[in-house]
């Protein structure tokens, strides 16, 4: 009358698709958002980009006689995050292609779900820098009532976003601009240039809430990634090295959208929890290493990607078994 089962005999309610699927949930604010700044084609992109990621997942499994799980969630949140980190304005077959690329090459060929070494939708956005950097990079679209900078007398400068206005004109009076309460606030509720998703800090952050809340991601790696890029770009403001304060760099750009949904992301992050603000610290440290001195004014992508590689490493880093001397 007995069940007999290996070890862990600790049940609970949580299982895969429930997780991804809450995970795809807590990406809703910041999809709603998304239209209401840059109107319905966000929804076109994004839906290409899922079908993609599903259909390239489905053919997969197909041919290789695995099992088919491409419903369970994973490919949905890849589709949608890929989408999240294009502009708005990108050809249709930008998102194809990139979730293509994030499912063949990143996740299935590297075993699936649970195997893969690299965030997909990151190393798929990561692709398609290389590949079209001009239509990654220079294709922005202003937020419908709003500016591409932030700001109305930005715009007469040049057409760039925040963070790539801050590279291209250093000027005494756009620092000025950039560091004013007026900017912080655009920046935050999303009325912005930029990637379709990454705009409104405000939206990301009630998703995150939701996922830190029902315990589908760990706070931990959030607060040390966004804390990190806070506090080393601000030890380099106060040295005079970086020209913007703080929290604009933590506002602009994807430092929300890797910070909060993609960092956190089960599959390529550690499992022990000094792993994890190790993970966060370092990848914080790497994406301010890049805007201060690299060619590109963002670096969020390359920080999770190249943390990610450390992750093997970082899993050693656990308490000692119990029953086991050092």
């Amino acid at each position: 009358m007995l069940q007999l089962s290996p070890a862990p005999h600790i049940s609970s309610s949580k299982n895969m698709e429930k997780i991804m699927y809450g995970v795809v949930l807590a990406l809703v604010p910041a999809l709603v958002g998304s239209v209401y700044f840059f109107g319905w084609r966000v929804l076109f992109l994004t839906a290409l980009s899922v079908l993609s990621a599903l259909i390239t997942e489905w053919t997969f499994q197909r041919v290789t006689h695995r099992e088919i799980r491409c419903f369970d969630g994973s490919a949905i949140i890849t589709g949608i995050l890929l989408a999240f980190n294009i502009p708005v304005n990108s050809p249709w077959w930008i998102p194809v292609a990139g979730s293509f690329f994030a499912i063949f090459v990143v996740k299935q060929v590297f075993g699936g779900l649970g195997y893969n070494i690299f965030n997909p939708a990151l190393a798929g956005r990561a692709f398609l820098v290389a590949s079209w950097p001009s239509l990654m990079t220079g294709n922005w679209t202003p937020p419908i009532g709003g500016t591409l900078s932030g700001l109305s007398n930005l715009d007469g400068i040049t057409q760039a976003t925040p963070l790539t206005l801050l590279s291209l004109s250093p000027r005494a009076s756009v620092i000025h601009a950039l560091n004013s309460g007026t900017m912080l606030k655009a920046l935050f509720v999303g009325n912005t240039g930029g990637c379709l998703g990454e705009t409104s800090a405000l939206l990301l952050l009630i998703g995150a809430l939701f996922l830190f809340a029902m315990r589908y991601a760990d706070w931990r790696i959030s607060v040390s990634y966004i804390g990190s890029v806070f506090a080393f770009s601000g030890i380099l403001y106060l040295l005079g090295i970086n020209t913007v304060n703080p929290t604009f760099h933590i506002l602009s750009g994807g430092v929300m959208l890797g910070g909060l949904f993609m960092a956190t992301d089960m599959v390529t992050s550690p499992v022990t929890l000094k792993g994890r603000w190790i993970f966060g610290i370092a990848g914080g440290l790497l994406c301010v290493l890049f805007r201060t001195w690299g060619g590109y004014p963002e670096g969020v992508s390359y920080s999770i990607l190249i943390m990610n590689m450390f992750v093997p490493l970082l899993d050693r880093l656990q308490p000692r078994v119990y029953g086991r001397s050092k």
